[in-house]
């Protein structure tokens, strides 16, 4: 590409970008706000390295004053991020065709103990405990793709009582210490909320969730579709004239109780795979969190993929879409894979490990940039609109 073409590619990107953050950053009334959205959004897509206010600045050939007035964007102008996440996702669900919501973990490590939210968890990835920030992201999912649309940062116990603590990161007197199923609740609420939003299934991965159960009730309750990966000791009702308490491993390991099916997925060489599927042949409900009986309003089917080699377990599946096929269940599950490269990306990409800042508005106001730079960059039609990263399409279901 000649130095022309890269100057004219420059010049349509830097106008689509700005025609893009008008319409994300619509709420906001401020010109100056906007402008240095613009800025930020620039260094998020371009800057290598930590991707902070300085280095934002100095790969841009700035004024000196510049890095302070992105610190000062980011960390202490007072703009709302909610409708500016609430038209990100708007912009998303219009532009391309999603399938699902879901939601994934990201822990954010911090050295010292300032930084809004931080404290000592294990990270189940490396098996270690790590200071950290743990945050709750929503995501979009469409193609090979899933949008990050909203983010919840989750206070522990400290958190949720110290108020100097909370005083000086600016942690709203509403914003309590929850356990992380209660953040994906609200997350779920706020989808509700916004009627223009689709209604598609809400594919989750509960495994590692304490309250696996409280997450599917409070789903139910919002009248949401759901396909959710659980445990095998996750515990269920059985109907029929002789109701029984089991787990869902225990359940499936009965063969007449299951249900042998079978999807076709397109193997890597081109061929075609068949991927078992087993489904318990009746219906289960899920017991209630406060006397932990049965709970009659709402029934679920159980899924399950066999070990494929025998030696590792089994999957299991728990879905309120009880009136579709086992293909059209399981289609969405595709989620789970994209989810993991789009967090890995953003990780790698667009600097959401990078916020040097201290307070709850200013995470927030990161993490919103951070989300509207992955949108720019992967939406159709943007610079790099395919896979986020090689062999991420298409998903397999239950891969």
């Amino acid at each position: 590409m000649s130095s022309g073409e890269i100057r004219t590619a420059a010049t349509r990107e830097e106008a689509r970008g700005q025609t893009f953050l008008e319409e994300i950053l619509s709420p906001l009334r401020r010109a100056e706000q906007r402008h240095w959205a613009r800025v930020y959004l620039r260094g998020l897509l371009h800057v290598t390295g930590r991707k902070t206010p300085r280095r934002i600045a100095r790969a841009g050939a700035l004024p000196p004053t510049a890095a302070q007035a992105l610190h000062q964007f980011i960390n202490a102008s007072p703009w709302d991020w909610e409708p500016v996440r609430r038209t990100l996702a708007l912009r998303v669900a219009a532009t391309v065709t999603p399938y699902a919501w879901t939601v994934a973990e990201l822990l954010i490590p911090k050295r010292g103990e300032h930084s809004v939210g931080v404290h000592r968890r294990l990270d189940p990835a490396t098996g270690h405990t790590v200071s950290c920030q743990r945050a709750i992201g929503l995501f979009l999912a469409s193609g090979v793709h899933c949008f990050p649309v909203d983010w919840s940062l989750v206070l522990d116990e400290d958190w949720g009582q110290d108020w100097p603590r909370r005083l000086r990161a600016r942690v709203p007197e509403a914003e309590t210490a929850r356990p992380a199923g209660g953040h994906v609740r609200d997350l779920a609420a706020g989808v509700v909320a916004e009627p223009r939003l689709p209604d598609l299934p809400w594919v989750l991965d509960l495994t590692r969730c304490d309250d696996a159960g409280g997450v599917l009730a409070g789903l139910a309750r919002l009248r949401l579709g759901t396909v959710c990966e659980v445990g095998p000791r996750h515990v269920v009702f059985t109907e029929g004239p002789f109701p029984s308490v089991i787990t869902v491993g225990e359940l499936m390991d009965g063969r007449y109780a299951r249900q042998p099916h079978g999807i076709p997925r397109q193997a890597a060489d081109g061929g075609t795979r068949v991927i078992p599927i087993h489904t318990y042949v009746g219906r289960v409900r899920l017991p209630r969190r406060d006397t932990g009986r049965a709970d009659g309003s709402f029934t679920y089917r159980v899924l399950q993929r066999p070990a494929p080699d025998g030696r590792r377990p089994a999957r299991y599946w728990i879905s309120s879409l009880t009136d579709r096929s086992v293909e059209d269940v399981m289609a969405p599950v595709r989620s789970r894979a994209a989810v993991r490269a789009a967090v890995t990306a953003l990780r790698e990409r667009f600097g959401v490990l990078d916020f040097e800042g201290r307070s709850f508005p200013g995470w927030h106001h990161h993490m919103t940039m951070a989300s509207a730079a992955y949108a720019f960059r992967y939406l159709p039609g943007g610079p790099a609109s395919g896979p986020v990263a090689p062999g991420t399409a298409p998903a397999e279901a239950a891969s």
